[in-house]
């Protein structure tokens, strides 16, 4: 492996992890046990810390090749909980509202999703990184100021239920860049007449980049260890 002329490398980022430390520590490594300095490293796509799954990383001359991959169709399962919403759309904040489920029936959802197919307006959530005015949404959530979110197009090239059992809805979705699944949870949610948010995301597919050809952390460091003793 030549980190410095390039490398892209797929991961399988843990549960609660960000991706700046996901980057942070594959360059650490790289760095300890290769000797490597001042090296390049880069994600092609960030996951949310309550996210798992595939994450590219690009090493060297390789981060050239960063803006490319991220326009790549995405590809996740979801896990939707039906009946409860929070200020994030996710689980990293706790409940605010409840709201009726048992109208809720498999065809109803399939009728529901036939309105995401294709190109839609959707508006990203506030807690988020999402740049409003030179700043990352969140930084304004944090402090309770109120700020509009603004839609952007986003693509849903396919959305299909994997599994129903109220009140958790499982989705296999493939989307264009820039699509927030946590704003799509909440979008369902209302189109259900009730209210949604993100139980669990999983990205299996970015592009040709699959889940199932990606590594751990330990995985990598293991790599790299081989690499030092020869």
């Amino acid at each position: 492996m030549n980190f410095i002329e390039g490398e892209i490398l797929l991961f399988d980022k843990p549960y609660t992890w960000t991706s700046f430390s996901l980057v942070k520590k594959v360059r650490y490594l790289i760095q300890k046990h290769l000797g490597i300095k001042n090296l390049k490293v880069g994600h092609t796509g960030t996951l949310d810390p309550l996210a798992t799954g595939l994450m590219i990383l690009c090493t060297g001359r390789s981060t050239k090749l960063i803006e490319s991959i991220q326009s790549d169709v995405k590809e996740y399962i979801a896990t939707i909980g039906l009946g409860k919403t929070t200020p994030c759309f996710d689980l990293e904040k706790d409940f605010d509202g409840e709201y009726p489920v048992e109208h809720i029936t498999q065809k109803l959802i399939e009728s529901a999703l036939e309105n995401f197919k294709g190109e839609i307006d959707q508006v990203p959530p506030v807690f988020s990184a999402k740049n409003v005015d030179g700043k990352r949404a969140y930084s304004y959530a944090r402090k309770g100021t109120s700020i509009e979110m603004k839609p952007n197009k986003v693509t849903i090239h396919n959305i299909e239920i994997i599994n129903f059992d109220l009140p958790t809805l499982t989705l296999n979705i493939k989307c264009s860049k820039g699509t927030y699944i946590r704003s799509l949870a909440r979008d369902i949610g209302l189109a259900l007449e009730s209210g949604a948010h993100l139980a669990g995301l999983r990205r299996t597919a970015s592009g040709n980049y699959n889940i199932k050809d990606a590594m751990n952390i330990d995985v990598f460091q293991e790599k790299l260890l081989s690499l030092q003793t020869k």
